[in-house]
């Protein structure tokens, strides 16, 4: 391990973070899954420095924990010679220099030049791929950046870097090569771990910072390898946090300005103490390279997932089986709820955990074990933090009041969302002054259940909150409807209680949504 400097800088006193040293993030911030511990075999790097201006006393220490990460994918050409030696009759019988040797030379490689006596010879390079078993071909897909979270041979990368690959490479920054295997990948948080087996060798490795501390404006130094250029340093500061980028439910990237383009994913990006903050997943760029806006998926989560990928080769989440959307004004108005916050339950899934403990649509989730949920994203995160199994307390608020419900949390199934289903409506005709209000005209749905909207009045309330020809209301406040009278009791039920708007239940395209329309006070 390597001595430490003393600090001697003022300045530089104030311009390190105080974060400590961390070789795992565990349940920390947000978390996305059940926290564990990163195998511990040696220190980690951790840097203190006494340099007035630079970072070469953090890239110096850290240098030799990033990799480079290449991956190979197997594919079958497209006209494949049968047999392992591609036999083609006669072909052994034509001269070395012959111009058809030279074509399988070329495209097929030099197993299919089986029996010539070695004049094909071994080629020290194929830049359309080395021919594998059964006349497979592997060739180059992808290429990123790594670093190892453990001495011997766990390391970090993007699940989009080894996406689709057999093979997986990594170039330390000295040269050396290593082949590695898969340990697993998580495809929400776009993470994957890689192992390097070398029982001689301790490899270099840096720890999670805690990113709790991470402010806007720290200093940040991003290493890897762009472009295939191995060992590149940039640096920056954090430009924001919290990004949601539309990757995902878990999104809460940290937003850096460092200099990362095509070949940093899955990097880390380090604080002064030489700790990673983040590890580096996507940047915005019309036009594919480097703009100054490079985002970073939080040690804190990072940390999680791969302790439990390097565990388990999965990652468990929490399930409650509901879909959510977010709290306006208007819909915290309708419902009679003091502030804009919550998750509001637009369906609660068949089988899930959820709908057997009794929440149903039309339910705001406010609160899980006391803590707060402000928005979806943050009911996905806690929910996703909690191993499956656990019995939560579910804080609702439902027809005006909190409710406590307990949730025995299932396990995330998978990619794949749920659906509901639709009925079949075939519409009578009716209306009366209550929908007209809204500007809407509706008819039952044939099974009577709901009412199919017909018409929208332009520049209407409805026409302005985007409720269109053809959606199916559901529910006024809570109130399940199957005629307009049943709109008109529920809205008389919201005047009376003091509200300027009405919950309304939408089914659009097999899924749920709410909308709040104004209602008037006179």
């Amino acid at each position: 391990m390597q001595n430490k400097s003393t600090v001697t800088s003022p300045l530089r006193k104030r311009l390190l973070t105080a974060a400590a040293s961390a070789v795992v993030a565990g349940a920390v911030g947000f978390g996305a899954v059940a926290s564990g511990t990163l195998p511990v075999l040696a220190d980690p790097v951790r840097v203190e420095t006494n340099q007035t201006l630079g970072f070469a006393d953090v890239v110096e220490k850290v240098t030799p924990a990033v990799v480079s990460v290449r991956v190979e994918s197997r594919v079958e050409p497209a006209s494949q010679v049968p047999g392992d030696s591609f036999d083609f009759p006669g072909l052994e019988d034509l001269p070395p220099d012959h111009p058809m040797q030279r074509f399988f030379r070329e495209f097929w490689g030099d197993r299919g030049m089986e029996g010539d006596g070695g004049r094909g010879g071994p080629r020290a390079e194929r830049p359309r791929g080395e021919r594998g078993e059964r006349g497979f071909r592997s060739r180059p897909s992808s290429q990123g950046s790594g670093f190892f979270v453990s001495a011997d041979g766990y390391l970090v990368t993007n699940n989009h870097v080894v996406a689709g690959g057999q093979t997986f490479m990594i170039g330390l920054d000295d040269g050396t090569e290593f082949e590695a295997r898969l340990v697993g990948t998580d495809e929400r948080t776009d993470l994957a771990v890689l192992k390097v087996e070398d029982a001689d060798r301790e490899f270099t490795y840096v720890g999670f910072a805690d990113d709790n501390g991470v402010r806007v404006g720290d200093w940040v130094v991003a290493v890897g390898n762009p472009f295939g250029l191995g060992g590149t340093v940039t640096a920056g500061i954090v430009s924001a946090r919290g990004r949601d980028i539309g990757a995902g439910l878990y999104d809460d990237f940290i937003q850096i300005d460092a200099a990362v383009n095509r070949g940093n994913s899955g990097g880390p990006a380090f604080n002064l103490n030489g700790e990673v903050v983040g590890v580096n997943t996507a940047i915005f760029s019309p036009s594919g390279g480097n703009v100054g806006i490079a985002f970073a998926i939080p040690a804190s989560l990072a940390g999680d997932v791969v302790t439990n990928l390097i565990e388990r080769g999965q990652v468990m989440r929490g399930w409650l089986g509901v879909q959510i959307q977010q709290v306006t004004d208007d819909i915290a108005d309708s419902v009679g709820l003091a502030a804009a916050e919550g998750a509001l339950v637009t369906e609660a899934q068949a089988e899930g955990p959820a709908r057997a403990a009794g929440v149903r649509a039309g339910d705001i989730i406010t609160e899980i074990n006391d803590q707060t949920v402000d928005s979806p994203r943050a009911l996905a995160r806690v929910i996703g933090s909690i191993a499956p199994g656990t019995a939560v307390d579910v804080t609702l608020w439902r027809n005006g009041a909190e409710e406590v419900i307990s949730v025995d949390l299932g396990e995330l199934p998978g990619m794949e969302q749920q659906a509901s289903a639709k009925p079949q409506m075939e519409p009578e005709e009716g209306n009366d002054d209550a929908m007209g209000e809204f500007g809407l005209t509706v008819a039952r749905a044939d099974d009577g259940n709901g009412l199919v909207v017909t018409d929208v009045e332009s520049g209407s309330a409805a026409a302005e909150r985007d409720i269109r020809p053809g959606d199916l209301i559901l529910a006024v406040n809570s109130i399940e409807v199957t005629s307009t009278k049943d709109v008109t009791r529920a809205i008389e039920e919201a005047t009376a209680a003091g509200r300027n708007a009405v919950l309304v239940q939408i089914s659009r395209d097999e899924a749920n949504m709410f909308v709040a329309l104004p209602v008037s006070r006179g």
